[in-house]
């Protein structure tokens, strides 16, 4: 146990203080920059942004999972997840930096409260662990939904880094529920996207 909260806490660090990588191709490496005004770019920036803070929570939130998480095979899904977490982190740092920007100032408080948030998931069993991923998977796939239709649609590179980013959120959610994820309650799951929205919120500016 001392191991993996050795473990873990490099890792946290590496999240939020270390440049990501990526196993993967980035989804815009062939893709040309468009041409946009300050006021799009600063629009992309603000998204991607939140994209970016949106991959530092579910990071602290799949590590604390994990932590908890009794059955091996759910214990294995959720590193899965993770894995492909960091390299989102890759592709959306280094489109903040092609924006011209830098990640939110709040990420080392989101990575706390997601990690709490994770630990005690794993700690209600494996069912509601495994819920609560599919259940992050469907609202960050719906998140990134809305952002393909904000984002302007000249922004080509961000639109493919937000549309593989998506494809992903939803084969974790299917891996869960094949796992046998519990839905959750309706008022829990109004709770998470009410985090969300705060989240969003203040990432969105700084």
């Amino acid at each position: 146990m001392l191991d993996n909260l050795i473990t873990e806490f490099d890792r946290g660090l590496r999240t939020l203080f270390a440049p990501a990588h990526s196993a993967r191709p980035h989804p815009d490496h062939a893709v040309e920059e468009a041409e946009l005004t300050q006021a799009e770019k600063q629009h992309a920036l603000g998204l991607m942004r939140v994209n970016h803070c949106g991959e530092v929570c579910a990071q602290a939130l799949y590590q604390g999972q994990a932590l908890t998480a009794r059955d091996p095979a759910a214990r294995e899904a959720l590193r899965h997840a993770a894995f492909e977490e960091v390299e989102h982190l890759a592709w959306t740092e280094q489109r903040i930096r092609e924006l011209g920007g830098r990640p939110s100032l709040f990420n080392p408080l989101w990575y706390t409260g997601s990690l709490a948030i994770g630990v005690a998931a794993g700690m209600l069993g494996d069912k509601w662990n495994l819920g609560f991923l599919e259940e992050t998977e469907h609202q960050v796939g719906a998140h990134l939904d809305s952002h393909l239709q904000e984002l302007p649609q000249q922004d080509a590179r961000s639109r493919a880094i937000v549309s593989q980013m998506r494809d992903d959120e939803l084969k974790h959610a299917e891996m869960a529920s094949e796992l046998g994820a519990a839905k959750l309650p309706a008022p829990l799951r109004g709770m998470m996207k009410l985090s969300a929205k705060l989240m969003t919120s203040a990432s969105y500016r700084a």
